[in-house]
């Protein structure tokens, strides 16, 4: 029987205690657990003078926050009045305080009115229990994600195949598709559509050592799993995205000069079916300048809800014009840039670091990160989020919002079953742009070095996706202008070359970027709150400091990786997890590590073959969940947060669930192998268990 369960229920002298929900390992508590076991005996005689059930509740109280979780519930089996006391909410504040070690500046989450109900909920309702190990995949598993209504989920490996499964316990495959036909080398990345009904599967080309070639296919999410279409997307680490339920995003780069290149946006038709090739399949949307051999990448889009900046505030955000061996994860697309100029670059001297807290100088990558110290109990990076003021005050006005979207959000299930089955692939003729809302575009860039180290911010308008194709010129007029040109050049008067290197003389051949934010570090992935109010970014940041001097030599990257918080709103952070998770590789060779956002709960995949659980309101770490090799990704049910899915170097995929879920699948939790829950770090030591 559940821990917290027994504490709500009335006392049973015969029941055996359950599993310890926390060890303290003192002396003091010890001596108390006897103490409870005598005064419970003595409670059993009926002489009324000798009788403790009269005890005040004040005494009683005090008694009870010296025990431990386990020990309360235990003395809330003594009788009716010691239950009742072991139930006060006060109590139970303190315990949820001191056993999760929560900072007391930081209330009880917005909507919740129980501090036993919050306890119970991070010790039952949690991803912990290791319910299924899926191992389907032969190769690198390097990407999870789940459609809306939380029925499947979709995985890309390194063996070229996209794997989608039922997630209803126990999942099984219910479709598969191995890319290397269409010449992929693997899958990286996949993304459902709105309804449900399309898969976008991202992937890369086969190619020489550094080619950085992509596509993106599409796939309808019925019996036969029939490919809708096929689009070319370049850089690969753009990955693609959905922009409505029947338009998707892709990518293309184009080199203009040393350094210099173009990254274009396109938005595609997920169904490329044409009766006439007068009928466009695809348009373009944005075209970037990029300098410093950066380009644009990871590309997002999220409901915009903030307000239309004014004309001062996008004049300041405007950016400034400043042997092989087998590749862990799914390595960036730039790495070639390092390698060629490693080479090149190898006589030169090492750059050296500078430390921005003095004017000392670092030879050493030691010394740039010298202020970020180990603590060495495997559990030091489980560090907890931060975040400031105004991240807490929009939780509190959006309380009362909540509570009335859930009203809705039941109805819109109701709904459900109805809506998708009315909704089919071939509805794709119908053009779902009309009437759809601003949107954000969010991609990485860089400025200072060919590293991603920017989130830019892009308002999209209203996008109109042309009913018919501009012919152009006829073949006459062409065969004309290139007459023309030729005599031009014959003459010396061609037109000049545009001067690539100078951004302002060709500006407005390009769009704008509306804002950026410099995180300082490499950024390796991003995550979306189910809201869209705020994106979750994991970096590996960059000695404090650091003066770069040539765009091909970036700064050496730290072996921790930091999560920060941006709101999509006031386009700020808002919180900040330091030393958050461990990564080892450098530069040339990191690879994306991709988090998760839901409701109550943050997740990350990690290179210390661990992933990472966060409560995303009170900010503490709860779990890390063990592979044998790196973890790239992690994924929350949608419908379900207590089911979690991550992959790993090791081929696995790993389905986590919740204790009340295993329960009430009629299992029995203690058959599965569990998550190594940070609140129990006491007893990985004691075991000498190593939880690194």
């Amino acid at each position: 029987m559940d821990v917290i369960d027994q504490a709500a229920q009335s006392p049973s002298p015969n029941l055996s205690p359950p599993e310890d929900e926390e060890t303290q390992e003192n002396s003091k508590n010890n001596s108390l657990r006897g103490s409870t076991r005598s005064l419970r005996s003595i409670s059993d005689f009926e002489d009324g003078e000798d009788n403790w059930y009269y005890l005040p509740d004040p005494i009683l109280l005090s008694v009870f926050q010296l025990l431990t979780p386990r020990e309360v519930v235990t003395a809330g089996e003594v009788c009716k009045s010691w239950n009742r006391v072991s139930q006060d909410e006060l109590l139970w504040k303190e315990l949820f305080y001191r056993t999760y070690k929560i900072e007391t500046s930081v209330g009880i989450m917005p909507g919740k009115t129980s501090w036993l109900g919050e306890f119970k909920r991070l010790t039952y309702h949690t991803p912990l229990l290791e319910t299924e190990v899926l191992r389907e995949h032969s190769h690198q598993v390097l990407h999870v994600s789940f459609s809306h209504n939380g029925k499947m989920f979709a995985t890309c490996s390194k063996d070229g195949y996209v794997l989608v499964w039922d997630s209803t316990y126990p999942v099984k495959i219910k479709y598969q598709h191995d890319m290397k036909l269409f010449s992929w080398k693997y899958t990286q990345f996949s993304q459902f559509n709105s309804s449900d009904t399309l898969l976008l599967v991202s992937g890369v080309h086969f190619g020489t050592l550094h080619s950085t070639s992509g596509e993106i296919a599409v796939f309808r999410l019925a019996h036969g799993f029939d490919l809708q279409c096929r689009v070319v997307n370049k850089p690969y680490d753009i990955f693609g995205t959905w922009y409505s339920e029947r338009h998707l995003l892709s990518g293309d780069l184009h080199w203009l000069a040393h350094l210099v290149s173009s990254s274009v946006l396109w938005l595609n038709k997920a169904n490329q079916e044409s009766a006439s090739e007068h009928v466009p399949i695809m348009n373009q949307l944005y075209r970037f300048y990029n300098f410093n051999a950066a380009s644009i990448r990871a590309v997002m889009v999220a409901n915009c809800l903030c307000p239309e900046p004014t004309e001062t505030e996008q004049q300041e955000s405007q950016p400034s014009t400043s042997n092989e061996k087998e590749e862990r994860g799914n390595p960036l697309s730039h790495r070639d840039i390092s390698a060629s100029s490693s080479n090149a670059q190898s006589g030169e001297e090492p750059e050296i670091l500078h430390h921005a807290s003095s004017r000392l100088m670092y030879s050493t990558l030691e010394g740039g990160f010298m202020n970020w110290k180990r603590l060495g109990d495997g559990f030091e990076y489980a560090s907890p989020i931060r975040y400031n003021q105004e991240y807490r005050q929009v939780e509190m006005e959006r309380e009362t919002m909540d509570s009335d979207s859930e009203i809705d959000n039941q109805q819109w299930e109701d709904d459900e079953d109805v809506s998708t089955s009315s909704e089919t692939a071939e509805d794709c003729d119908s053009d779902d742009l009309e009437d759809n809302p601003e949107k954000f575009l969010i991609f990485t860039t860089g400025s200072k070095t060919y590293t991603p180290h920017q989130v830019g911010f892009k308002r999209m308008k209203a996008v109109n996706f042309p009913r018919r194709l501009d012919p152009g010129p006829s073949l006459r007029e062409r065969l004309a202008e290139r007459e023309r040109e030729r005599e031009r050049q014959n003459s010396g008067s061609s037109r000049p070359e545009p001067n690539w290197l100078d951004y302002d003389s060709v500006a407005e051949k390009f769009d704008k970027v509306d804002h950026l934010i410099d995180l300082h570090g490499h950024i390796i992935g991003m995550g979306l709150s189910p809201d869209h109010r705020y994106l979750y970014v994991n970096t590996r940041p960059w000695p404090r400091g650091y003066v770069i001097t040539n765009p091909l030599q970036p700064p050496p990257i730290a072996q921790e990786i930091d999560i920060h918080v941006i709101d999509l709103v006031t386009l700020k952070q808002v919180g900040t997890m330091l030393r958050a998770h461990k990564a080892y590789t450098p530069n040339n060779e990191c690879f994306f590590i991709f988090l998760d956002v839901c409701d109550e709960y943050v997740a990350s995949g990690a290179e210390d073959k661990h992933g990472y659980l966060w409560d995303r309101h009170y900010g503490v770490c709860l779990a890390k969940f063990p592979h044998s090799d790196v973890v790239n990704a992690v994924a929350f049910n949608p419908r379900d947060p207590e089911m979690l899915v991550t992959t790993s170097d090791d081929y696995d995929v790993k389905v986590w669930r919740s204790r009340a879920t295993v329960k009430s699948l009629g299992l029995d939790e203690n058959a599965f192998r569990r998550g190594m829950e940070v609140r129990k770090r006491r007893k990985y030591h004691s075991s000498n268990c190593s939880v690194d």
